[in-house]
């Protein structure tokens, strides 16, 4: 079992996100559930992730964290799965799922903790400002059903989860193509599964 995969998650947590990339790869792994509180600063987590934060996987002797890394890692590892273009035509493939895991990632967040960016620190954010982020999403969500173009891949399953996750939370105000490309991440099995397995209800 040298290439046995855990993951650790609880199911009220991003690592929802990396549910679905494992559901989407169809590996084996075994779920370990890691409880808020003492559990997840205990020693013990802590080898594992020394933030004290899931979700995390161990692939063998193998250690990913922080979601987006972990839907890259896995479409590298399960090649036979088809979510990460070939290396030669991954630049729109990294550069929006960093993109998301950046300046979307930041936005989000500092918008719901109510964090306003003066038009005068904008260029010490990495993002700028909220709207600009949220205007340049749609722009790419109009081009095309997929971040890529025509295929779903690993960054659709990070980016859709901030898509629905912000629409449904009211961090995102709902646009047409955020409606659209949310019904089509959402129709995916492995998407559905893995909701069903973190007991979340649609």
């Amino acid at each position: 079992m040298g290439n046995s995969l855990t993951f650790y998650t609880n199911p009220q947590s991003r690592g929802q996100i990396a549910r679905w990339m494992l559901e989407e790869v169809g590996c084996e792994y075994k779920t370990q559930i890691v409880e808020y509180g003492e559990s997840m600063k205990s020693p013990e987590f802590l080898a594992i992730n020394p933030m004290g934060k899931v979700p995390a996987i161990k692939h063998g002797k193998r250690v990913v964290t922080e979601c987006a890394a972990i839907c890259a890692y896995l479409a590298d590892a399960f090649p036979d799965a088809g979510l990460a273009p070939k290396p030669e035509d991954r630049a729109s493939y990294y550069r929006w799922l960093f993109y998301a895991a950046g300046p979307v990632e930041a936005a989000i967040t500092n918008k719901s903790l109510g964090f306003d960016i003066s038009p005068d620190q904008e260029r010490m954010a990495g993002y700028g400002n909220y709207d600009r982020v949220v205007t340049v999403l749609d722009s790419l969500l109009r081009q095309g059903p997929y971040v890529t173009g025509e295929s779903f891949s690993a960054a659709d399953v990070y980016l859709g989860s901030h898509i629905v996750w912000g629409m449904e939370f009211g961090t995102i105000r709902p646009r047409p193509a955020f409606e659209e490309y949310a019904k089509r991440v959402q129709s995916r099995d492995a998407y559905q599964r893995a909701q069903q397995m973190d007991g979340v209800d649609e």
